[in-house]
């Protein structure tokens, strides 16, 4: 769960930079969601067994919030491979 919150705010972190031009770290919105997100990721019910977000059969967001992480992972996650490869491998690996 700790490597999904780390994974999650690199990628906001590096959607907010691109989208947003924030230089010293996310916009409130982006501030916002990342900590939405892991108030989630800490109330998951499936907890150390969670599945990724995508596949998983309960959907803990509101739908503002589920639009908003979709776009930061379809624009993030590509770009993850280069800038943490490590981590992004790791991610791939360990999430179901």
């Amino acid at each position: 769960m700790e490597t999904d919150i780390k994974t999650a705010k690199l990628m906001i972190d590096l959607y907010c930079r691109d989208h947003h031009s924030s230089i010293n770290g996310p916009c409130r919105k982006c501030s916002n969601l990342f900590d939405y997100v892991e108030k989630r990721i800490e109330k998951c019910q499936f907890k150390e067994n969670k599945p990724r977000c995508s596949k998983c059969p309960a959907h803990c967001y509101n739908q503002d919030m589920r639009e908003h992480i979709r776009a930061v992972m379809k624009y993030s996650g590509p770009r993850m491979l280069y800038r943490h490869p490590i981590l992004t491998v790791k991610h791939y690996l360990t999430n179901k």
